[in-house]
């Protein structure tokens, strides 16, 4: 049996998703039992070159609601980039979640061979849609999620590697 190019974005959008969604309940919940100042870890970056928490998941949900309507031939949603707190971080990642629940798989499928051309400040990038998904999409989805999975731990929050993984299905 082949996997669909629906199977393998989707489905592992919505649960990195929602994996990112509860490690930054958790975050919250550490912040306001220990009565923390919030803007300090929305604003926290690892490095001083390196982008804080509320671009960490904003740059997570973007490469996936750009990845899923690229891949599904749709326009891409524009959300704002002003989220200052927990609450509205999590509500950005539902945001996503709730647009790729509006995709369907026979828009995605197929899509392997689709053409796909980003604007980038170093030049255009063009990919097959398979190449963007394997090679650009999940990439940057892993690595913007482990980096705010990586900002909390940092800062205290007690979360480990399952609730990265989440509940495997």
């Amino acid at each position: 049996m082949s996997l669909s190019m629906a199977q393998a974005s989707l489905p592992v959008f919505n649960h990195a998703l929602n994996n990112l969604a509860a490690i930054l309940a958790k975050g919250k919940a550490h912040i306001d039992a220990k009565k923390l100042d919030e803007s300090y870890f929305v604003n926290f970056r690892l490095f001083p070159d390196m982008l804080p928490l509320a671009v960490q998941v904003r740059i997570a949900c973007d490469m996936v609601k750009g990845g899923g309507a690229r891949l599904a031939g749709v326009e891409v949603p524009k959300f704002e980039d002003n989220e200052k707190t927990f609450d509205e971080l999590i509500a950005r990642v539902h945001k996503t979640i709730d647009f790729l629940g509006t995709l369907k798989a026979e828009q995605v499928d197929g899509s392997e061979g689709r053409e796909i051309v980003l604007a980038s400040p170093r030049g255009n990038m063009t990919f097959t849609g398979q190449n963007y998904l394997f090679q650009f999409v999940l990439p940057n989805l892993y690595f913007h999620s482990a980096t705010a999975y990586n900002i909390l731990r940092h800062n205290g929050v007690e979360i480990g590697k399952m609730d990265f993984l989440g509940k495997i299905q």
